[in-house]
C-alpha cells in the first residue's frame, strides 16, 4: 500500500536510508536522516503542496518517494526534483513504480508540469528504473559530486507529465 508518511514510519525509513547515505554512492550526502529532519522536511513539502509517500507491505516500510521544486523561484513552480529510496528487500519487487505512479499522480495533481531525477553516474539500477519507467537523460554534470574521495557525476533526467 502506497500512503503518505507519518512519524510512525521515522524508524523504519532511517533504517535502510542512513546505510545507503553511509555506504553508497547513491546519494552524494553524508548527513544521515534523524527523526526531527524527516519531521521538518515533511512539513516543509507539505506546506508548498507536495507530498512524502511510502510504500507500506503490512505495516512494514520499504520505501519511499517525495518531491520539492527543482530551483527556487516563481518561474519553476511547475518543475519539481523527486527522490525515491527503497529498503533492499524491496528492490525488484514492484514497490518503486508504485511509488512513482503515486508521486507522479500526486504531482501533476499539485500543477507539476515536469519530474526530474538526480542520479549518480554509478547508480545503473537507478538510471535503468528511470528509464523503464519514461525518463529521459538531458543532461550530465561531470565531477559535481565528492564522496568516499571520489568525484561524482550526476546525470539529470526528466520526464514530463
Amino acid at each position: 500500500m502506497i500512503r503518505p508518511a507519518d512519524p510512525r514510519d521515522f524508524e523504519q525509513i532511517m533504517a535502510f536510508w542512513n546505510p545507503m547515505i553511509r555506504n553508497t554512492t547513491v546519494t552524494f550526502s553524508s548527513e544521515e536522516k534523524t527523526s526531527e529532519g524527516l519531521r521538518d522536511m515533511i512539513a516543509i513539502r507539505r506546506a508548498a503542496g507536495a507530498e512524502f509517500l511510502v510504500a507500506d507491505a503490512g505495516g512494514q516500510v520499504l520505501g519511499l518517494a517525495t518531491y520539492a521544486q527543482f530551483r527556487g523561484g516563481n518561474g519553476y513552480r511547475h518543475a519539481m526534483e523527486h527522490t525515491i529510496i527503497l529498503a533492499p528487500e524491496a528492490q525488484g519487487r514492484g514497490f518503486g513504480r508504485a511509488l512513482m505512479v503515486a508521486l507522479e499522480e500526486h504531482a501533476r495533481a499539485a500543477g507539476c508540469h515536469v519530474l526530474v531525477a538526480g542520479v549518480s553516474g554509478e547508480n545503473a539500477a537507478g538510471l535503468g528504473f528511470h528509464a523503464a519507467i519514461g525518463y529521459v537523460e538531458t543532461g550530465r554534470l561531470p565531477q559535481v559530486g565528492r564522496k568516499f574521495g571520489r568525484w561524482l557525476d550526476l546525470v539529470l533526467m526528466q520526464k514530463t507529465l
